[in-house]
């Protein structure tokens, strides 16, 4: 492979998720500062390796596991997996950017969950057309790239916009900061479940791909209310936490 086609690559891999991140970035009445935005795109990136050391970690252990007995296998994993995926993005937003102080409004939580899912689904998206491109040739691959580009890309995008919205939500029921975060990563990690379960387990193709794309819609739907209810919410709020409020949300 030389290095033109590999960077082709990177760039193909790269572009969807940059796309739907000006979409979304778009969409917020009060901008967040492009370098907080970048900062949790790249750390969606880097911390990716973590769910795959998880998943991997998973299969070890899943010979002897009790619910093996109660739930196939695959199905399991995929449980799992998703929420693996949905945890790390949310760690990438805690790292980066629920302590700092451009933080300021709990829609930001909703924005920054997208950005980590985006930055997810991008370095996905770089290695799924790498493994394509060397088995399956140049077409296969373009076709998987733009499947992945509006399918892959936005359930990423989505299933963190919903931890996104709960996380909004512990800003005005800080007593139950810590509940809230575990809905929303049940809920995201559902969504995600399910999408990835409609693709493999399906009796055809065509039947796995209309689920998909339905449930997309669904979710796409939801994402939109939720984030004009917590717009609507925020803007009869206080305008800002102080730090140590902050913190606190952080840290559930």
């Amino acid at each position: 492979m030389s290095l033109m086609t590999a960077g082709l690559l990177v760039a193909l891999g790269l572009l969807p998720s940059l796309i739907w991140m000006f979409f979304f970035y778009r969409q917020d009445c009060h901008p967040e500062p492009k370098y907080l935005i970048t900062k949790t795109f790249l750390m969606g990136i880097i911390i990716s390796p973590l769910a795959v050391l998880l998943q991997l970690g998973f299969k070890q252990i899943d010979s002897w596991t009790p619910f093996n007995t109660l739930i196939a296998q695959g199905s399991l994993f995929f449980l799992w997996a998703a929420f693996a995926e949905e945890f790390i993005k949310y760690y990438a937003v805690r790292t980066i950017a629920l302590t700092d102080s451009a933080f300021d409004e709990p829609v930001d939580a909703v924005i920054y969950m997208i950005v980590a899912g985006l930055g997810f689904a991008a370095i996905e998206n770089i290695l799924y057309l790498f493994t394509s491109i060397v088995s399956n040739g140049t077409q296969t691959t373009l076709l998987l790239w733009g499947m992945r580009s509006v399918g892959a890309t936005l359930l990423h995008a989505l299933s963190s916009g919903i931890i996104g919205y709960f996380l909004a939500l512990s800003w005005f029921f800080q007593n139950h900061r810590k509940k809230l975060l575990f809905v929303g990563l049940a809920v995201g990690t559902l969504f995600h479940f399910s999408f990835n379960a409609f693709l493999a387990n399906a009796d055809n193709q065509f039947r796995g791909l209309m689920l998909s794309v339905g449930l997309l819609c669904v979710m796409a739907f939801l994402v939109f209310l939720l984030f004009v209810k917590i717009k609507e919410r925020s803007s009869s709020a206080i305008p800002r936490l102080s730090v140590a409020t902050e913190k606190e949300i952080s840290s559930a």
